[in-house]
Parts: C-alpha cells; sequence; structure tokens
C-alpha cells in the first residue's frame, strides 16, 4: 500500500499561482502513475491532469491545458501540480492519486487504487 500526503493549497488570488506537492511513502514510488482530481463544493470530483511512471506521458483536463503542469521527482516520491492563472472556479479541494498501471496516465478516476486526504485551493475573485 502507498501512501499519499498533499500539500501545498492556500488562499490566492485570481491571477496567482500556487504549487501542490503530493508525498508518496509506503512502496516503490516509480510502480505507480499519479493524478490529481479536485472537488468543488457541491460538484463531483474530477480529474486534472495525469503523469505516468517516467514523466514521459501526460494527459490534462481541457478546462486546466496551458496552466496547470503536472511533474513528478522520483528521486523524492513526491509528484507536483504548478498552478498559474487561477479563476475562482478552480477553488476545490484538490487531491492526488495513485494507479498501480504505471504505463499510462489515465483520466479516469475508478482506475486510481490509492487516494491522499486532499488539499483545499481557494482562490478569490
Amino acid at each position: 500500500q502507498v501512501q499519499l500526503v498533499e500539500s501545498g493549497g492556500g488562499l490566492v488570488q485570481t491571477g496567482g499561482s500556487l504549487r501542490l506537492s503530493c508525498a508518496a511513502s509506503g512502496r516503490t514510488f516509480t510502480n505507480y502513475a499519479m493524478g490529481w482530481f479536485r472537488q468543488a463544493p457541491g460538484k463531483e470530483r474530477e480529474f486534472v491532469a495525469a503523469i505516468n511512471w517516467s514523466g514521459g506521458s501526460t494527459n490534462y483536463a481541457d478546462s486546466v491545458k496551458g496552466r496547470f503542469t503536472i511533474s513528478r521527482d522520483n528521486a523524492k516520491n513526491t509528484v507536483y501540480l504548478q498552478m498559474n492563472s487561477l479563476k475562482p472556479e478552480d477553488t476545490a479541494v484538490y487531491y492526488c492519486a495513485a494507479d498501480n498501471f504505471r504505463y499510462r496516465a489515465t483520466t479516469t478516476m475508478g482506475e486510481y487504487d490509492y487516494w491522499g486526504q486532499g488539499t483545499r485551493v481557494t482562490v478569490s475573485s
């Protein structure tokens, strides 16, 4: 089993930036592809970004393309989500997740096996 702990959330103004981190422990980090999802108040959890084990394959939701960047540092067992040009509609709890099938960067929530507890991002207008 892998444990995931997110950090880096907070309050930011429209147009600002934040970098989220997700630290993994418990198993070999490179065994997993990683993803970020988010859940806004009153809405379902949705896909944000994903990255395969090597970082060679990534996927993004259309709503964040060109603004968010997912990356990973396998030496530090950490995946990042750099968020630029933030908008009020980006306000949500952000979750990282690990997928046992490391070669893909899937957008499908049900294909992720482990989840963190989330970190809250609030973008003020």
